[in-house]
C-alpha cells in the first residue's frame, strides 16, 4: 500500500526515459555486476558504485570508468564538493561514454562525510546548486542527483522542497529521492538503509509540488507489484539490494516496465551468457571469482540454489579457475 495522502493526485507526465534503475552500490555495482544485470534486463538504468571526484581525476580512469558496451544505458554516480573539479569529472564522463552522470548528496560513511560530501550536503542546498550548474555547463550530459529526505533533526517537508527547490533552478530535472532521512552520526551505512523509516509520502508530495520534475523514488521495494503502484504516483523507481540480493527479479522489467516483447531470459541462459565474457576477463589475467561473486543469487529461491552457489563459492577461487565452473554449477544444480 502507498503511504500517502488522500489527496494526493496521480503523475500526468509523460513515462520517464527510464522509469526503472538499479541504485549505485558500493562494492556491487561495478563493470561485472552490470555486465550480469544487463543480461537479464537490456532496459533498466544502471549506475555505477560511486567515485569520487579526486579518484576520477587522480587515478587510472579506464580501471575506474571503463565499462562493456552492453551496459547501456549506463549513469555514472560522482561524489565529491568542488564544482569545478565536478565538471571536469563530468567532462570525462561524456568522454567515456555515459548516458548520464550523477551527483551523490545520500551517502552518509563518516569517509564521505570527512571529504564533505554525500548526505551532509544537504544542509548546504545552495552549494550543491553550484556543484550541480558547474557539472550542467561542462556538459551536454544529463546531470541528475541522488539525495535523502532529510539529515539528523532537518527532517521536515519544508527543508526537503526548499533543496529540490534551490538546486531545480539549475536546470537538474531528474531527482532521485532515497524516502529515508540519514543520520550523520551513531548508525552505520547499512544501518542507515534500515532504521529510519520509510516516508514515501514525502516523496510523493515532491511529485506533487514539483510536477514539472522527474522524480524517482527508492527504498525498500522487493518486486515489480511495488514498482508499478509507484509508477502511478512518481516518474520512476529506483530498486537497490533487492536486485543484488534476487537479480532474476529485473527478468520481467523490460515487458512489464517497458512494454517490450522480448522472451524473458532463463536462469540457465542467463548464466550461459556470462560465459564469453568470463573467457575474456581471464584471458586478460582476470580472476573468476570477480565476476562470480555477482552472480551467486541468480537462482535465489529456486530447487539447487544451495549447490549452486556452494560450488561457485568454493571453486571460483581456486588457481586457474574457469568457464568449467559456471557449467559445473549449472549441471548439479539442476540435478538437486
Amino acid at each position: 500500500m502507498l503511504a500517502a495522502s488522500p489527496e494526493l493526485t496521480i503523475n500526468k507526465l509523460p513515462k520517464s526515459l527510464h522509469p526503472l534503475s538499479v541504485a549505485p552500490m558500493m562494492d556491487r555495482t561495478d563493470r561485472h555486476c552490470r555486465y550480469f544485470l544487463r543480461q537479464i534486463s537490456r532496459r533498466t538504468l544502471l549506475y555505477t558504485e560511486m567515485v569520487t571526484s579526486m579518484a576520477i581525476l587522480n587515478g587510472d580512469r579506464q580501471k575506474l570508468l571503463g565499462f562493456d558496451r552492453s551496459e547501456h544505458p549506463l549513469a555514472l554516480q560522482i561524489g565529491g564538493d568542488k564544482p569545478q573539479d565536478l565538471a571536469k569529472c563530468a567532462q570525462i564522463a561524456a568522454e567515456f561514454g555515459y548516458d548520464e552522470v550523477n551527483l551523490n548528496v545520500g551517502c552518509p560513511s563518516s569517509r564521505v562525510q570527512s571529504g564533505n560530501f554525500g548526505a551532509c550536503l544537504m544542509l548546504q542546498p545552495e552549494h550543491v546548486a553550484e556543484c550541480i550548474a558547474a557539472m550542467i555547463v561542462a556538459t551536454k550530459l544529463p546531470v541528475t542527483i541522488k539525495h535523502r529526505i532529510g539529515v539528523d533533526e532537518v527532517d521536515n517537508y519544508e527543508a526537503l522542497a526548499r533543496f529540490v527547490s534551490i538546486v531545480s533552478q539549475t536546470g537538474c530535472q531528474r531527482f532521485s529521492v532515497h524516502a529515508r532521512k540519514a543520520w550523520l552520526q551513531g548508525l552505520s551505512p547499512k544501518e542507515n538503509r534500515e532504521i529510519p523509516p520509510l516516508r514515501y509520502d514525502l516523496v510523493h508530495q515532491l511529485k506533487q509540488d514539483f510536477p514539472q520534475l522527474l522524480i524517482e523514488i527508492n527504498g525498500g521495494f522487493t518486486s515489480l507489484e511495488q514498482v508499478q503502484t509507484q509508477l502511478e504516483v512518481v516518474d520512476a523507481v529506483m530498486i537497490g539490494r533487492a536486485a543484488y540480493d534476487n537479480p532474476y527479479l529485473l527478468a520481467d522489467v523490460d515487458r512489464e516496465i517497458y512494454g517490450e516483447s522480448t522472451p524473458i531470459p532463463s536462469r540457465d541462459q542467463i548464466a550461459t551468457a556470462m560465459l564469453p565474457y568470463i573467457d575474456d576477463w581471464i584471458t586478460s589475467g582476470g580472476r573468476l571469482n570477480s565476476i562470480t561473486r555477482h552472480m551467486l543469487q541468480l537462482f535465489h529461491g529456486q530447487p539447487g540454489s544451495r549447490i549452486w552457489r556452494r560450488i561457485i563459492t568454493e571453486q571460483s577461487v581456486l588457481l586457474g579457475a574457469g568457464t568449467e565452473v559456471i557449467e559445473r554449477a549449472l549441471s548439479r544444480s539442476t540435478q538437486e
